[in-house]
Formats: C-alpha cells, structure tokens, sequence
C-alpha cells in the first residue's frame, strides 16, 4: 500500500510541475509579450541560451506530440495486420437438412 502511495504522490508532484510550466510557458509569456509589454520577464528562467518558455513551444509541441502518437499507433495497426496470422474459420455448407437424432422427436436443420 505504501508504494502506491509514493507512486501517487510522484503523480501528482508531476501534474502539479506540468500544470505550472505550461502555464507559465503559454498564458504567462503570451500575456507578457503581448499586453504586459515586458517579452524578457523569463530572464530568471533560463537554464540555456534559448527561451525555452516561449507560448509558440508550448502551442506546437503539445500538439506535435498528439499528432506523433496518432501515427504511432496507426504504424503500430498497419504492421500488426500485415505480419499477423491470418485466421479464417473453416465452415462447411450442407446443401441439405439433415435431422438430430436422440433429442426426443428429433431436430432438422
């Protein structure tokens, strides 16, 4: 019980740090750029020379990463039903009825 506990509790830390970056990297930086009128309020921020917290990162990767499992999946449909086995229930037509013995006044089918 205690691991699952620990596992919940690093589920939610990460949600919480998700939630709070792209905040920041999407509303914060658009509203600085555009109204707040201040585009380096992040200057804080920078761990490398790129501005990692820009809103156009944070519109396009999202949906990049969408658009990337999508086509995984279809890739991963595609090649399952071309090296699949192929499984083909082998039926048997009868042309005629043929009755079921031993049932009482006996079944045609």
């Amino acid at each position: 019980m205690a691991k699952d506990k620990i596992i919940g509790l690093i589920v939610m830390l990460l949600g919480i740090l998700i939630a709070v970056v792209y905040t920041m990297g999407s509303v914060i930086d658009l509203w600085f750029g555009t109204l707040g009128a201040n585009p380096n309020w992040d200057v804080a921020f920078r761990l490398i020379p790129y501005d990692w917290l820009d809103w156009r990162l944070f519109t396009v990767l999202p949906l990049w990463i969408m658009v990337l499992l999508i086509a995984i999946i279809a890739i991963w449909i595609g090649y399952s039903m071309l090296t699949g086995f192929v499984h083909i229930a082998e039926f048997k037509l009868n042309t005629g009825t043929r009755s079921i013995g031993r049932i009482g006044r006996g079944i045609s089918c």
